[in-house]
């Protein structure tokens, strides 16, 4: 079996596991659960939602992919300050925009992705409320596939210049540095959305173009970017440092500090030199 068949092998259990996760996600979103939500926790809430997710993930995949083999770093259940000591590392995020999902904005996600050596290879994203799972694997493309089994490639839009382009944010948790970022680039317009899996959808479904993350006390962390990069770079877009490194996972600090730029990869590296510029403008100004 070629590696490439192996990658789809895999792709079709994640999806599987991604169907009956968002089934999970959806019921407790239609009130047929007590959600019970800790409010305590410092990275965000918390809800059962979350857990039964986790476990079912966890529980299905385990079966499948023994943990002699494989690592797993899920949100949920990683404690650790060290990598994982594996080649091959599933990163879970059993419910990826959890204060969407309180408010009943819809706009949550799930993702799960396969990692080798720090890098993803086989990645599902699921937008529970669309009945949608995006999913794709090392070299071989991304895929929407519809709760009736319908199966599309997708493809990133054709937008090649800064002023076409429609960047993806959250109506809130912006911090006056990332606004002064947003505001001083030169692009057509903005739509809003909650979870990042559920941004990365905009850009395959071709609503947007670009998604930035700015870390300032806190940072994104690895699952909320690992499954959605691969699923934007199969369908033709980019993901990488402001500076054109690529994000490397676990390890160990889970959290993906700095300017992160995801985009359709037309003017990828334009908006990337951009973005370092008026960065260094702004932390200039803020300092005199």
């Amino acid at each position: 079996m070629t590696q490439t068949q192996k990658l789809e092998e895999i792709e079709a259990i994640a999806r599987s596991v991604g169907w009956g996760a968002a089934e999970i996600l959806s019921s407790y979103y239609r009130g047929e659960g007590d959600l019970k939500v800790n409010e305590d926790k410092k990275d965000g809430p918390v809800t059962a939602a979350d857990i039964a997710a986790n476990h079912y993930i966890l529980e299905k995949l385990q079966k499948v992919f023994p943990e002699d083999t494989f690592g797993y770093l899920s949100e949920e259940t990683y404690k650790g300050t060290e990598p994982i000591a594996k080649d091959w590392v599933w990163i879970i995020d059993p419910l990826d925009g959890t204060r969407d999902f309180i408010d009943k904005t819809g706009e949550y996600a799930l993702h799960i992705a396969l990692a080798y050596q720090g890098r993803p290879m086989v990645a599902v994203v699921a937008i529970p409320e669309t009945k949608k799972i995006y999913y794709a694997s090392k070299g071989n493309g991304t895929f929407v596939e519809t709760a009736d089994g319908t199966v599309t490639p997708v493809k990133v839009s054709p937008r090649n210049q800064l002023e076409e382009l429609y960047l993806v944010v959250s109506r809130t948790h912006r911090d006056n540095r990332f606004q002064a970022l947003i505001d001083a680039l030169p692009l057509k317009d903005r739509i809003y959305m909650g979870s990042v899996g559920g941004k990365i959808s905009t850009l395959l479904e071709k609503t947007s173009d670009i998604y930035i993350s700015l870390s300032g006390k806190s940072a994104a962390k690895d699952w909320d970017f690992a499954a959605p990069e691969l699923i934007l770079t199969e369908a033709g877009g980019k993901f990488t440092h402001e500076n054109g490194d690529p994000l490397i996972y676990n390890r160990g600090d889970v959290r993906q500090w700095g300017c992160l730029i995801a985009s359709n990869g037309h003017c990828h590296e334009a908006l990337c030199e951009k973005a370092t510029q008026l960065l260094a403008q702004i932390d200039g100004q803020s300092k005199s």
